[in-house]
């Protein structure tokens, strides 16, 4: 999807950022790590950094022991790149990050569509966080569930063990127990959840 994205708005002034969330690693991505790597991905597709990050930067710089910018100081200046041209922020597997960094995010992101009205955001998540989803961004988001199907799952597979680079190591019956089991485990996969409002007028 975000390939598919990044296409279309090729030669276009829009910017693109993604963030994926694992659970292995909870502790690690906060509010303040994604958000920070959004903003990140933004600005090295600007041309010129805006005169307000620039300026953030130095100033942290003077801060005893290099502290990193806040949330809050995040948030301001993706409104700032956000007001120098459409903005695109997809977010997968939501429903991994730990609950209380999820509420901040969440929150994070109303602001960022109140304040930027150019700003689209794209989240996956499992159908548990759905609730929270609505009640955050409240009337400004899409839900549409998807459930892979078997086929969809067994050509997967198939196309995986196909690309095998050690295929003498799997026999037929280990093969077989994984094309049987996989399947039968899977379940409703995600939720997406997008702002409904129009895509910028140049972007089709």
């Amino acid at each position: 999807m975000i390939d598919s994205l990044c296409d279309q708005v090729t030669g276009q002034d829009v910017a693109v950022a993604c963030f994926y969330f694992d659970f292995a690693v909870q502790k690690e991505q906060s509010s303040v790590s994604m958000l920070g790597a959004v903003l990140k991905q933004v600005v090295s597709g600007l041309e010129k950094v805006p005169m307000e990050i620039a300026q953030a930067h130095e100033d942290q710089k003077k801060v005893i022991g290099g502290r990193g910018p806040q949330l809050a100081d995040i948030i301001q200046m993706l409104y700032t790149t956000a007001s120098e041209k459409p903005l695109f922020i997809c977010i997968d597997a939501l429903d991994e990050c730990v609950a209380e960094q999820r509420a901040k995010i969440l929150d994070s992101l109303d602001q960022i569509l109140r304040r930027s009205p150019s700003t689209r955001i794209f989240v996956t998540g499992r159908p548990h966080i759905q609730v929270e989803i609505g009640n955050r961004l409240l009337g400004r988001v899409a839900i549409i569930h998807i459930t892979p199907t078997r086929d969809d799952i067994n050509n997967y597979l198939h196309t995986r063990l196909g690309e095998d680079t050690t295929p003498d190591a799997m026999d037929s019956t280990l093969k077989a127990d994984i094309l049987k089991k996989i399947p039968e485990g899977i379940s409703e996969m995600y939720v997406e959840a997008m702002t409904p409002v129009k895509l910028p007028p140049a972007v089709h």
